[in-house]
């Protein structure tokens, strides 16, 4: 019985040891290649969150300013349109040549 060691352990096997799979696990998660690809994701993350920020910011800026200066624009020449053709079917009830 002396040789079979502690009991409840397997033999060959030291209690202190740990298993491989754990020593495997152990050694990647203390890796500086983990470390170095955390640290990395970590800043790519920082700057995606600025840039969608800064995005945005333009995607506003540029909203408001096509409402304010460019639509008006639209409406103004669609009006024109409009009063082109609505001239052109008064000229053509009324017998005038229409002008070019």
């Amino acid at each position: 019985m002396a040789s079979q060691g502690r009991r409840g352990s397997l033999p060959g096997r030291n209690p202190k040891n740990e298993g491989i799979l754990s020593r495997v696990s152990n050694s990647i998660s203390q890796s500086p290649i983990l470390f170095q690809g955390r640290q990395v994701a970590s800043d790519a993350a920082v700057v995606a969150k600025k840039l969608f920020k800064s995005t945005g910011r333009a995607a506003w800026m540029a909203g408001t300013t096509f409402l304010i200066l460019i639509v008006p624009l639209i409406i103004e020449m669609d009006r024109e349109q409009q009063m082109n053709e609505l001239e052109m079917q008064h000229a053509s009830l009324l017998g005038t040549p229409p002008q070019k």
